[in-house]
């Protein structure tokens, strides 16, 4: 970051956000898509995925709650709007496509929520709110793919509606190191607090 950008945001950005009374980890959208070789939307999240699996294992041990975010569309994408129109790779989420699957290291239990989703935000046209505020959570501890489209639009719409967001980072990537830099940066500044991967642990365990 240089010092001129810095310079810029002080003070009017640099505020912060502690975690809350209990936190949940919301895993977006890690889905073979994005971690397979050869699939229109890879982007090469192979460390994020492992971050993630410690995360799970964390939030797993401690009893936290999970919930899992997935992506499927009906086979014209009506369900996607404008969105599917947008977005051409999102034909990978089309009703039984492979690439809609979760990782076979990273398999929601029966006890966690999978919540499906046709935008990029977890929160919108969901029940993820409702869901979080039943269960007492006020805080969020969020990872996924990816940074700049799923991650962010989630821990946005989360401060929106009532939620501490905490993007964990080293849980995240996106397709190239400068959106997920800047989107990083972006969410720290005004939205988010962004978090290390043990930071995150740390708060899941409590």
């Amino acid at each position: 970051m240089s010092q001129d950008l810095a310079e810029n945001y002080a003070g009017a950005f640099s505020g912060h956000l502690q975690p809350g009374k209990k936190a949940a980890l919301l895993i977006v959208d890690v889905v073979q898509a994005y971690v397979l070789p050869g699939s229109p939307l890879y982007l090469g999240g192979e460390d994020a995925l492992a971050s993630n699996e410690r995360l799970y294992a964390a939030a797993k041990a401690a009893g936290a709650p999970i919930i899992f975010t997935n992506v499927e569309y009906q086979a014209d994408g009506a369900d996607g709007g404008y969105f599917f129109r947008k977005v051409p790779a999102l034909k990978s989420f089309v009703k039984g496509s492979p690439l809609g699957a979760f990782p076979p290291s990273l398999q929601p239990s029966g006890q966690d929520v999978v919540v499906t989703k046709q935008y990029a935000s977890a929160f919108f046209g969901t029940t993820i709110a409702s869901t979080l505020h039943s269960m007492g959570v006020d805080t969020v501890v969020i990872t996924g793919f990816s940074t700049s489209g799923c991650v962010r639009a989630t821990a946005l719409d989360a401060l929106q509606n009532g939620f501490i967001p905490l993007v964990a980072r080293d849980a995240c990537a996106d397709r190239h190191q400068a959106p997920h830099d800047a989107n990083l940066f972006d969410l720290q500044a005004k939205y988010a607090e962004v978090i290390a991967e043990a930071e995150a642990c740390a708060i899941l365990s409590r």
